[in-house]
Parts: structure tokens; sequence; C-alpha cells
């Protein structure tokens, strides 16, 4: 009797139990697993929220007024929504995204994955528009013990450092003269169209060369926009000391670093190690370093990179150093897996195969017996 065939209640019933059986098993061996350079990104990520914490403070006492509306957080580092020093329109919610400190240990992997190690030259154009994002790069730079050449453009987007009396520039001073960041700017632009501040009023434009003045940083002002990007090239060629630059970080949509807005379509946020070159309509920074084969960190497109490593996007409140996926993912247990799995198989193939002689059996084929004679009688009286 082969009763209990494959497609019997009581079969599929006990095969569909140890399935079930094998799935909350394997779920359950779920563990946390620390990525590859936990201590480092933590460490970053600490150091960018302290940085963070201090500006705040540093407005408190001056007794500036924080927009609880614009700045949920309170983070003070959401700046007003226009100035005589706005540059361009910005998005409010990629400038919240921006504050998470823990986005230094996605600088942290970038570098790691690129290859930088401790002691090398990493070149980095940043902005006024986003002071977190500046902040959570110089933290992840110094905590992996690099040698940054930061050049910045002053003028900001809307919701960026766009106080005039509180530009990046006095950020980073102030940050450096409490020794907690120790990366200043070795020169600095006033930022804007063509990185000349084309757009802003003469108030404006002035009020930027005065912070620039204020804080002992070398002006970049040539020209025109081609002259800007060359004396960039120049400075970091100079401040390497004739040693290769292992990196190279844009930070927002300066247009010497990119050359064009264009150029911002073309170029992939996050880590590129072999830039494609394409018909640039003009080679910013970026794009010549990318033709030295320099690697490229494109921290643009903000909410990307967010999704791509697992970080929240505005969010409220602030996450602690250490949180996402960044620091830790979720991992099935290999061994428990693997006999879940192969408990699996042998049931079925068991199964299978029974199935299988069943059908053998059912197919064999019987003896054949004659059918006895049978006389018709009416036919053979009708003879």
């Amino acid at each position: 009797m082969h009763k209990l065939r494959a497609k019997s209640n009581l079969v599929l019933g006990f095969l569909s139990a140890i399935a079930l059986l094998a799935l909350i098993v394997v779920e359950n061996s779920i563990h946390n697993e620390r990525q590859d350079w936990y201590e480092e990104k933590l460490q970053a990520a600490k150091l960018s929220q302290e940085a963070a914490l201090y500006l705040k403070n540093h407005r408190l006492e001056e007794g500036i007024f924080i927009d609880n509306i614009n700045d949920p957080n309170e983070t003070a580092l959401i700046g007003q929504e226009s100035s005589l020093i706005t540059t361009d329109r910005g998005n409010i919610e990629a400038k919240l995204s921006s504050t998470n400190p823990n986005i230094a240990a996605v600088i942290v992997q970038y570098l790691k994955d690129a290859g930088v190690k401790e002691g090398d030259y990493v070149a980095v154009g940043a902005t006024g528009s986003f002071p977190a994002l500046n902040i959570s790069v110089i933290a992840a730079l110094e905590v992996l013990k690099v040698k940054p050449i930061f050049i910045s453009s002053v003028g900001a987007s809307d919701f960026g450092a766009n106080d005039p009396y509180f530009t990046w520039l006095d950020m980073e001073s102030i940050l450096n003269d409490a020794g907690i960041l120790q990366t200043k700017s070795v020169a600095a632009s006033i930022g804007g169209g063509s990185d000349l501040g084309r757009g802003l009023s003469s108030d404006g434009r002035q009020l930027i060369l005065d912070a620039i003045e204020r804080n002992n940083v070398p002006l970049i002002n040539g020209d025109n926009l081609l002259q800007n990007i060359d004396r960039r090239m120049e400075i970091y060629n100079t401040e390497s000391k004739g040693q290769p630059i292992k990196a190279y970080i844009n930070i927002g949509g300066g247009i010497a670093s990119l050359g064009h807005t264009v150029n911002s379509e073309l170029i992939p946020s996050g880590l590129t190690l072999n830039m494609v070159m394409h018909n640039y309509p003009i080679r910013g920074v970026i794009i010549q370093m990318g033709a030295k084969g320099v690697p490229i960190i494109q921290l643009m497109n903000l909410n990307e990179i967010l999704e791509e490593h697992n970080l929240p996007e505005s969010p409220v409140p602030m996450p602690q150093p250490g949180s996402g996926g960044i620091f830790i993912h979720k991992k099935y247990d290999l061994l428990t897996t693997s006999i879940a799995t192969v408990i699996l198989i042998v049931l079925i193939i068991l199964v299978y195969l029974s199935e299988r002689k069943y059908h053998k059996l059912g197919t064999q084929t019987v003896p054949f017996q004659s059918m006895p004679k049978q006389e018709n009688d009416d036919f053979t009286n009708g003879l």
C-alpha cells in the first residue's frame, strides 16, 4: 500500500511544517555583525558630533536664536533661507540629512575603499552650503590620520552657512581654536557664479571677502572661473609637496570643483575609483583629478548615499554615533542555514524517490490472460 504519496495531505502538511520550522530556526539565527573599520567609523562619528555640539553651544552663548522649525534638532548648522551671501537655491531636506554625524562613517568607508592610508594626501573642495558635511569629512580624515588639503568657497546656498558673520570659515576657525579639529582651509574663494560671486550684490561679495580676511585664509580671486580652477590645482600640487594625492573629495556643488552644473549629472555620487571621461563642458578640479586616476568621492545627491548605507533622511531626533547600516549589518548563521537547507533537500528527495517508486510499480505490465470462449447459443442455434 502506498497511501503516503507526495500529493497526499499528510505528506504535504509534514513538509510544510518542516519548512516553517526551518524558516523560524534560520530567522532566529540572525545576528548583528560589525562592518569593517567599525572603530574608526565610530570615532569619526563621535568627533563629528562633538564639533557640531561645540558650534551649537557657541551660538547659544552669543544669544543667537535657533529656528526649531527649519532646524528641528537645533543643531545651529542650518542657516537662513536667504541672506546677502546666499548664492543659490538649496534643499532644506538635504541640509537636515547632512547633519547626521554618522555620515562621517560613510566617508571613512569611502576612503578605505579608495585605498587611502595614514599619511596620504587627500584633496578636498568644499563650499559653505553643507557645513555639517564639511565637519564630517574633516572628522573622517583626521581619525584616519591622513593629510587633508582643504580649499573652500565661502558663499552658501539656502539654509547653508549663509550668515555673513558665521560663515563656514568662521566655524572652521572656532573649531580649530578650541582644539576640536585641526584642519583649516589653505585657501578660499568667494564662490557663487564663476566662483567670483556672480549673482551676489557688491555688499554680499564684500561680506565674503571680509570673512576670508578675518579668518586669515589666502584668497583665490582670478579674473574668471578657469583661472580659479587652475589656481586650485596649483595649490593642491604645492601643498602635497610632490607626493601623490590619493583621493579627491567634492562637497556640494561648488562651480570651481565641478566646472559646470551639467557635470554634476555626469559624475555619480559616492566613490568612483576610475572616472569615465566624457565631453565635459568645462574641466573643473574634480574632472582634472579624475583624469589623473585619482579616486573621486562625490558628495552630492546625498539621499542616494544615505539610502545605500542605510542611514535616515532628515532624521528627527538626531541619531547617535554608531547607528545605521554603515556600522552594523544583520547576518544569518551560516551553519544553521546550511543544516536547515540540507534537511529540507533530503526530505524532498525522499518524497520524490517514493513517488517515483510508486509510479514504477503502478505501470508494471499485468500478464495477459485469454478470455474464456463464449458460445453464442442464439447464433449456433440459428445455424
